[in-house]
């Protein structure tokens, strides 16, 4: 059936040039390699989108929060404080939080509790970005992959053809190979800047965080 896909897009393609074949003839014609390929486009698109909505909504943060904070601390209303944090879903909001309840405590014992959170929050927003590093190496290998294959069945069909090889027995392997090698290397592509792209995003939070660590621990040593 494969064969015969083929030969109909090389057919339709030599007849006078009129017809193009379609990307999706094009895929089709890939080979067993490209369901693994897909799978893997599929999962690097579904990282990508779930990553960038979480670093957008941890970005998110009023620019009055940490003024609020300050006001809210210097005034002894730590409970208002805590409440405010509770109610900002962000990393941020969270590492302040765990700061405010260990006022009273030694200026390291806080440091130590807020980097900690800090640490966990971290975790959090490099999930599955692994995985897409992941997809941007195996893609592309699972497209080499293809072209053995493809070439193999090339030879193949060299081997068992008694008469003269034609152009069209020859073509179809390597036909097959080079949609497997582009489709892998498209794959691995599109994986590889979408994972420095979120990893430069994760830079951001994670810079924020710190400046605001800071200005909490600054905020606590001031004088009253």
């Amino acid at each position: 059936m494969q064969q015969e896909n083929v030969e109909a897009a090389m057919d339709a393609a030599a007849e006078g040039g009129q017809e193009a074949i379609s990307v999706l003839d094009l895929l089709m014609n890939g080979g067993f390699t490209m369901i693994p390929l897909f799978i893997l486009l599929f999962g690097a698109l579904y990282i990508f989108i779930e990553r960038m909505l979480t670093l957008r909504k941890a970005q998110k943060i009023s620019p009055q929060f940490m003024d609020n904070i300050r006001k809210m601390v210097g005034d002894g209303n730590v409970n208002e404080a805590q409440l405010l944090c509770a109610q900002t879903q962000s990393p941020i909001a969270k590492m302040i939080e765990k700061g405010i309840s260990r006022i009273g405590s030694p200026l390291k014992n806080i440091r130590e509790s807020i980097e900690n959170v800090g640490a966990i929050e971290l975790y959090r927003l490099e999930k599955n970005l692994n995985s897409l590093a992941t997809i941007s190496g195996a893609a592309p290998m699972i497209g080499f992959l293809g072209t053995v294959t493809g070439m193999i069945k090339a030879f193949i069909g060299i081997a068992q053809t008694e008469e003269n090889v034609s152009a069209k027995v020859l073509s179809e392997g390597i036909y097959e190979a080079m949609i497997t090698t582009a489709t892998g290397l498209a794959v691995g592509i599109v994986a590889y800047l979408g994972y420095n792209y979120l990893v430069s995003q994760v830079q951001k939070v994670v810079h924020k965080m710190e400046m605001t660590s800071v200005e909490f621990i600054d905020l606590l040593q001031e004088p009253r």
